[in-house]
Formats: structure tokens, C-alpha cells, sequence
């Protein structure tokens, strides 16, 4: 084998590692972010079911004093 074609073998071998390990690099930053979002859209969620609740909880507050409460329309 030449010198040339022993060069040339060598530096294929080594850029395609370096794609190989760029590529695996890729995968678990893009793997991490995606984890990430599904962390966030669960809490995300889980603030606004509580949003929902305290909402409904101040619904039958308010429905509960207005039974009590004669409210009037106007000054």
C-alpha cells in the first residue's frame, strides 16, 4: 500500500468516527431537550389544573355569598 492511499484510508477512518460521535453527540442534547419540554408542559399543566381549581373553588364562593349576600345592580 502507498503512503497516499495509507493517508487517505486514515483520514476517511477518522472523519467518519468524528461524524459517528457528532451524530451520538446530537442524539442525546436533542433527547435531553425533548425531555426537558415533556418536564415543563407537565408542570405547565399541572398549574393550570390548579388555576381550574382555585377558579372553581371562588365560583362557589361567590355563588355561596350571593345566596347570602343580596348584590345590587348599580350605585
Amino acid at each position: 500500500m502507498s503512503t497516499a492511499s495509507k493517508v487517505t484510508l486514515a483520514s476517511t477512518s477518522m472523519g467518519a468516527v468524528a461524524i459517528i460521535i457528532m451524530v451520538h453527540y446530537q442524539q442525546k442534547a436533542e433527547k435531553t431537550a425533548m425531555h426537558a419540554g415533556v418536564i415543563r408542559d407537565m408542570e405547565q399543566q399541572k398549574i393550570k389544573k390548579e388555576r381550574q381549581a382555585d377558579f372553581a373553588m371562588q365560583r362557589a364562593l361567590e355563588e355561596e355569598y350571593k345566596k347570602v349576600q343580596s348584590v345590587g345592580e348599580g350605585s
